[in-house]
């Protein structure tokens, strides 16, 4: 690893510690994340970029794709640094037209964990999230077949940390029943902080809160409030609002996606960017 981001680190297990500042993979893929890259020499330049910044967190799944992404994650950085640490999801298949389909049998589960294994190039996934939900978000409901499935892969040696994605509080406590949780990822930005206890919770608790679609996802962050907080201290919005999260917890752990290694740049920057408490404020009343 030759660089050092800003922002800290944040220590989930023994053996796990990752930077706040991470990177999302998703975007590598093709238009809605299907499909090959417009451009693959750029995609594996990203990646190795990250690396050569100082992440040591990305994120990613089988389901991106699908295979493409991990498959130019393993094209750009296998063998892996000893401090890059890949954390995936599963819960979900793609269908022939590129949609976004549940698969949360047990036998489909394992299977999905031995995917992401093989296309990874790993004997064992530092981090497994239980995709759960919907688009909207979180569905409340039981979790405990699914997540027991993934426990006994951790008994197994095939995964050694496990998380969730897109769930509830409810839901948290019931995994905890099961096995330990390190990590949580869900929806959260600037613009929408239905989880503002969840994450209280995460901190409370140890537990990484990965806010994902940081910048809006497939709806960029529109806010008047934000573009001028932005020119007053002289970032763009998009940096503004990464540091915003960086500063509303420190549970929050950061994945923001992008294909272009400029816009990478910008926004592993963000982590350099100390909000003055008079924007923070104005801000949190957005």
């Amino acid at each position: 690893m030759t660089g050092s981001i800003s922002g800290g680190v944040t220590a989930l297990a023994p053996g796990l510690t990752i930077g706040r500042m991470g990177y999302g993979a998703m975007q590598l893929a093709g238009p809605n994340v299907f499909g090959p890259p417009k451009d693959r020499a750029e995609a594996v330049a990203v990646l190795r970029t990250a690396v050569e910044l100082g992440v040591t967190h990305i994120d990613t799944s089988d389901f991106y794709g699908p295979a493409v992404v991990n498959e130019l994650i393993k094209e750009a950085l296998h063998p892996y640094p000893e401090d890059l640490h890949i954390v995936t999801k599963v819960g979900a298949r793609r269908g022939a037209d590129g949609s976004w389909n549940p698969s949360l049998e047990p036998e489909s589960l394992r299977q999905q964990v031995k995917d992401n294994l093989q296309r990874l190039g790993l004997d064992a996934l530092d981090v497994v999230n239980l995709r759960l939900g919907g688009v909207e978000g979180p569905a409340a409901g039981p979790l405990s077949e699914e997540f027991g499935v993934l426990a006994e892969l951790r008994e197994q040696g095939l995964i050694r940390h496990l998380g969730l994605s897109n769930v509830t509080a409810e839901q948290l406590t019931e995994a905890q029943a099961i096995a330990p949780v390190v990590t949580i990822q869900n929806l959260y930005n600037i613009a929408h902080r239905a989880d503002d206890a969840l994450l209280d919770r995460c901190a409370a608790e140890g537990i990484a809160y990965a806010a994902f679609f940081p910048l809006g996802g497939f709806t960029p962050l529109q806010s008047a409030t934000l573009d001028a907080v932005a020119a007053r201290i002289g970032a763009t919005p998009q940096q503004t609002a990464l540091a915003w999260l960086l500063q509303r917890s420190p549970a929050i752990v950061l994945i923001p996606g992008t294909s272009s290694v400029a816009h990478l740049r910008e926004n592993i920057a963000a982590a350099d960017l100390v909000l003055p408490p008079d924007a923070v404020a104005e801000l949190n009343a957005a």
